[in-house]
């Protein structure tokens, strides 16, 4: 579940954009995939419903404060930040699959407590703070392995292809799901709409199930401390110049991003005054630039180049923010500015994080993957409960448009991290054999 989520984080999700050229099968014709696949599609659609389901819930029915807001956002990801670091470690002594598969059944328990609450007229802002603890714990688990299975599910050839219908799914969830959660909101109320979701969660537990994997757990005698297996990954993400450009950029960009993203419910549903059915259709309409996004890149990355891709939409997504105090300006074109703002965002977001992580799981031998991507998410993710912290405090303070001022002129500091570097002299990142000499 990602809470108050209004365009695509910076954190990842897609892989190799291909230096392989050598005639490869569709995973069209994959089963074991495509059972994969077809259960990441329905969870993806219901959190997508999640995430309109939620903030109405809190900011419309419970009557959530500014302060509120910002625990609630902060409680979501409070686990990236204390458990990320070991979690990774864990992950890489583990089956993947198994992992994502009781972190499913977890998150779908976990959230469906909040309809029963809600039926029985006892749900409190503090039992939504707590589910989403408990969710956050789970997704930490379930993420972190989601980006490190399609290894051992493809072929190395495939793992372009698999990611980036993983992406594109993604994107088309996030083109009908707002609007159908705006829908079920509307007519059902939130609650019902959260069962949805608990359902998707259900759907992907099945899927995973029937799923069949070829890693191999490490062997126990091949394990070391855990302090060493953290090190080992920290070392590999920040030792390399390139990835640790990377992860400065991602990193600061959600910082700021989650100060803007926890308040945009607020922003919208009270200050602006639009309606859920109305944030639905933002949503939807936005990730309309995600899935051009997921379609353009491969076109973007062969005219200008993998590694010029980074920096060029890192330049994008760091202005765009600056839409949204603007809207506060001209409320009257408060619609159409918020579905240009959520398009320049997804559409750049994409094609950052697809050219990004394809890098970073290309270079990373498999035995790090867990550790690599837990790391990552360590610094990228463990910044957002800072922020939604700092947001709530801010929106009490100063008001949220301030601090939705504030969020856009600190997303300009995290371009520069990419802009400033060797990105702009490089055509294509390199491969696994060089990346350490990068």
């Amino acid at each position: 579940m990602t809470l108050f989520n209004q365009s695509p984080t910076l954190i990842d999700m897609s892989q190799s954009l291909g230096s392989a050229t050598q005639p490869k099968r569709s995973l069209w014709h994959d089963r074991n995939f495509l059972t994969m696949w077809t259960g990441q599609a329905f969870s993806q659609f219901g959190v997508q419903i999640t995430e309109l389901a939620i903030p109405v819930l809190a900011v419309l029915m419970l009557h959530a404060t500014e302060w509120e807001v910002g625990v609630l956002g902060a409680a979501q990801f409070a686990a990236f930040l204390i458990v990320g670091l070991p979690a990774g470690a864990w992950i890489d002594r583990m089956r993947k699959r198994h992992v994502m598969i009781v972190a499913d059944a977890v998150r779908a328990v976990a959230l469906g407590m909040l309809p029963v609450l809600a039926f029985f007229g006892v749900l409190e802002i503090w039992h939504m703070i707590a589910v989403a603890l408990v969710m956050g714990i789970a997704t930490v688990f379930f993420d972190v392995s989601y980006q490190s299975i399609i290894p051992s599910l493809v072929k190395p050839t495939q793992i372009s292809e698999a990611n980036g219908k993983l992406e594109s799914t993604q994107q088309l969830a996030g083109l009908a799901g707002p609007a159908a959660g705006g829908w079920l909101v509307g007519v059902l109320a939130a609650p019902v709409a959260i069962l949805i979701t608990v359902g998707s969660y259900v759907a992907s537990f099945i899927a995973l199930l029937f799923t069949r994997d070829h890693e191999q757990p490490h062997a126990v005698e091949d394990r070391r401390p855990l302090i060493t297996e953290i090190g080992e990954g920290l070392r590999w993400v920040f030792g390399n110049p390139l990835l640790r450009r990377i992860v400065g950029t991602t990193g600061v960009a959600n910082f700021f991003g989650s100060i803007a993203t926890t308040l945009f419910p607020l922003f919208v549903l009270r200050e602006l005054g639009l309606s859920p059915a109305m944030l639905g259709v933002v949503f939807s309409l936005s990730a309309v630039g995600g899935l051009l996004g997921a379609i353009a890149t491969p076109r973007i990355v062969a005219r200008i180049g993998e590694a010029r891709a980074i920096p060029v939409s890192a330049i994008a997504f760091c202005v765009a923010p600056f839409f949204l105090p603007v809207i506060s300006l001209v409320p009257d074109l408060a619609f159409p500015l918020l579905v240009a703002q959520g398009f320049v965002m997804s559409f750049t977001v994409l094609l950052y994080n697809i050219t990004q992580v394809s890098f970073r799981q290309r270079i990373t031998p498999p035995r790090l993957l867990g550790r690599m991507n837990a790391s990552i998410r360590f610094v990228v993710w463990g910044v957002m409960p800072i922020a939604a912290l700092i947001a709530g405090g801010l929106g009490t303070w100063i008001g949220v448009v301030p601090t939705l001022w504030i969020a856009a002129a600190g997303e300009l500091l995290a371009c520069l991290f990419v802009v400033i570097g060797p990105f702009w002299a490089m055509r294509e990142l390199p491969d696994a054999e060089h990346a350490e000499r990068a």
